[in-house]
């Protein structure tokens, strides 16, 4: 069984940074493909960011140059710099034994929230 565990979130307030951490954790035996969503209040979820086992990554548009996807083995990173209040929602990990994914895998962390408020 695999388990992803999350940090980081919080509130910051607008122009400011974070930094989310999530581990696959459990019986792992490859690289995963991991990647990060987030669900604002009465929307659907959606992709922030993705990375491949070979650093391929997939980032929303909104977010290219302000967010940074990383990863280190079964870690992934969510560098977020000049925060918008529009960037408020709960932060979901994501990750797929399929280490070429881009989009939605199987597994998902529990969620961290982030809000960007004054």
């Amino acid at each position: 069984q695999v388990q992803l565990v999350e940090s980081g979130g919080g509130l910051v307030q607008p122009g400011g940074s974070l930094r989310l951490s999530c581990t696959a954790l459990g019986n792992i035996f490859s690289i995963y493909a991991m990647a990060w969503f987030r669900q604002a209040p009465g929307k659907q979820r959606e992709l922030v960011a993705a990375i491949t086992s070979s650093g391929k990554t997939n980032v929303k548009d909104s977010v290219k140059g302000r967010f940074t996807i990383s990863r280190d083995k079964n870690t992934v990173y969510l560098q977020m710099n000049s925060l918008k209040p529009e960037d408020t929602a709960v932060y979901y990990c994501n990750a797929d034994p399929d280490p070429d994914r881009l989009t939605a895998g199987v597994l998902w962390g529990q969620g961290t929230q982030v809000t960007v408020s004054t």
